[in-house]
C-alpha cells in the first residue's frame, strides 16, 4: 500500500471514529427528560404519595433527568404543590389532556411531550393512565413506561398497550402472574415495588408541634388506622360523586366485625406497655370513623392514653410522625408502605373488597405482618402480632429494615431499567 493509500485510510478511519465519539458525547450530554403521569386522586395521603416517591427514585438513581409531573386529577390543591416543590425546587407541572390523536389540550403539554423521552404511568391501582400511554405512543413514536402497578381492577381497559411498553413493573405477584395469563408481553414485565416506598417528604415544624400538643412522644406512640370496606367516594368533595346505597351498606354491615379487632388490639397496647395510641386517617374518609367506630367504643380506662386526630393531614406531617412512631397497624396500604420504606413496623388488614395489591407484603418478607379479615386464622393472630411488635421493638425494627432493604434492591433494579429505557428515544 503507497503512502497516499495509507493516508486516505487513515483519515476515515479518523473521521469515523470522531463522528461515533461525536454522536455518543451529544447523546451523553443530553439531559433524559421524563414525563411523568401520576395524581391519581388527593383525598387519600397515599395516592400523593406515588408522585413525590418517584422524583425521589429518579433524583437518586437517574440524577441528571428532568422529570415533568403531569397530574391525571383535575384538582391540584396548592399546600400539594408547595409540598412538592419544598422538596423538589426544579420540578415542573404541567396540565392539560391529551386527544385518542395525541394531540395536546395546552401549550404546555405540547412541550412537554415534545422535548420528552419517555411517558410513565406511576404507580397505582390500575395503569389508569393507559389511554394517555396509548395516543402518546402513537402521535409520537417514543417509549411508554408503567412504574408499580395492580392490573385488573376496574375493568380498566390497559391490556392492549401494556404489550406495548419498554416495561411494566406490577407491585404484587397476583397482578402479575394474572397479567402473563392474559398473554400480556411488555419487553421487561416483573414485580416491582410501589413508588411510595420511597416518599421521603417531611414537615418536622408541624409534626413536632402536633406531636407536644398532644403529650406524644418519640418512639412512645402506636399509629392505628381504620378503613370502610369500600371507600366512600361520594364523600370526596372533588368527585361529585352520587351517594351509593349498596356499597353503604356494606360498610355499615362490616364495621364491627373488621374494627372490633382493632378496639381490641388498642385496649390490649394500653393495658399492657407503657405506649400511648394515636388514631389517624390515609382517607379523608376514615376521619369520622376513627372516632365513631374506633375512639367511642374504647374502655373509660383506655381512652386517656389515646389521641384521635379529629382533622386531615398531608403526607409530609403524616410521613414524620410516622417516623417517630413506634410502629403502624393500618386497614389501609400506603401509610404501611411509607413506613416500612422508613424502617418502621408496619401491620396491614386487607379483604376480598380491595385489591391484589396488599399482598406484595409476602413479597417483601412480611407475609407475618399481613392479615386477611375474611380469614378467621388471621383475625386471631391479629391482637398477638400487634402485641409483639410493640413489646419487641428492636425485633420488630429489624424486620422492618430487611424488608426495607429488599424494597430499596429492587428500586435500584427497576430504575435502571428506566434509565435504559430512557436513552431508546435519546439515542434515535
Amino acid at each position: 500500500m503507497n503512502i497516499v493509500r495509507k493516508i486516505i485510510v487513515l483519515t476515515i478511519l479518523i473521521t469515523g471514529l470522531f463522528s461515533s465519539y461525536t454522536l455518543f458525547a451529544g447523546s451523553k450530554a443530553k439531559r433524559p427528560v421524563i414525563l411523568l403521569r401520576s395524581g391519581w386522586q388527593v383525598e387519600n395521603i397515599g395516592d400523593i404519595a406515588h408522585t413525590p416517591g418517584f422524583l425521589a427514585l429518579t433524583e437518586k438513581y437517574i440524577p441528571k433527568a428532568e422529570v415533568i409531573f403531569w397530574p391525571y386529577y383535575h384538582y391540584l390543591p396548592e399546600n400539594e404543590v408547595a409540598m412538592l416543590k419544598k422538596r423538589f425546587p426544579k420540578m415542573k407541572i404541567v396540565l392539560g389532556k391529551l386527544s385518542p390523536e395525541g394531540v395536546a389540550s395546552t401549550p404546555e403539554l405540547a412541550e412537554a411531550i415534545s422535548k420528552s423521552d419517555i411517558l410513565i404511568n406511576n404507580s397505582g391501582p390500575a395503569t389508569i393512565g393507559w389511554a394517555d400511554l396509548k395516543a402518546y405512543k402513537k402521535a409520537t413514536g417514543k417509549p411508554i413506561g408503567v412504574y408499580g402497578v395492580t392490573y385488573g381492577l376496574y375493568g380498566m381497559p390497559e391490556k392492549e398497550i401494556l404489550s406495548e411498553t419498554e416495561f411494566v413493573f406490577f407491585r404484587d405477584t397476583v397482578s402479575l402472574d394474572k397479567a402473563k395469563k392474559e398473554g400480556i408481553d411488555a419487553k421487561i414485565m416483573t414485580w416491582g415495588p410501589d413508588a411510595a416506598f420511597a416518599t421521603d417528604v417531611e414537615d418536622e415544624t408541624k409534626a413536632k408541634a402536633f406531636l407536644k400538643e398532644n403529650n406524644l412522644e418519640t418512639g412512645k406512640f402506636v399509629s392505628f388506622i381504620p378503613k370502610h370496606r369500600m371507600t366512600p367516594v361520594w364523600l370526596h368533595e372533588h368527585k361529585n360523586k352520587h351517594f351509593d346505597a349498596d356499597r353503604n351498606a356494606r360498610n355499615e354491615a362490616m364495621k364491627e366485625h373488621d374494627h372490633a379487632p382493632m378496639i381490641e388490639a388498642i385496649t390490649a397496647v394500653v393495658r399492657q406497655t407503657n405506649l400511648k395510641v394515636l388514631i389517624v386517617s390515609e382517607d379523608e374518609t376514615q376521619i369520622s370513623i376513627g372516632k365513631d367506630w374506633i375512639f367511642d367504643k374504647l374502655p373509660e380506662d383506655v381512652k386517656p392514653r389515646v389521641v384521635w386526630r379529629n382533622t386531615g393531614w398531608l403526607t409530609d406531617e403524616a410521613v414524620s410522625i410516622y417516623k417517630r412512631s413506634a410502629g403502624l397497624v393500618s386497614h389501609e396500604q400506603h401509610s404501611p408502605i411509607m413506613c416500612i420504606g422508613h424502617g418502621i413496623p408496619a401491620l396491614l388488614v386487607r379483604w376480598e373488597e380491595q385489591s391484589s395489591k396488599g399482598y406484595m407484603w409476602n413479597t417483601i418478607g412480611l407475609q407475618d405482618w399481613l392479615f386477611d379479615f375474611d380469614k378467621e386464622a388471621d383475625i386471631k393472630r391479629y391482637v398477638p402480632t400487634v402485641l409483639d411488635m410493640v413489646k419487641n421493638p428492636k425485633a420488630a425494627k429489624a424486620k422492618a429494615n430487611k424488608a426495607r432493604k429488599f424494597v430499596q434492591e429492587k428500586q435500584k433494579e427497576t430504575m435502571k431499567v428506566v434509565e435504559n429505557s430512557c436513552w431508546v428515544n435519546i439515542k434515535k
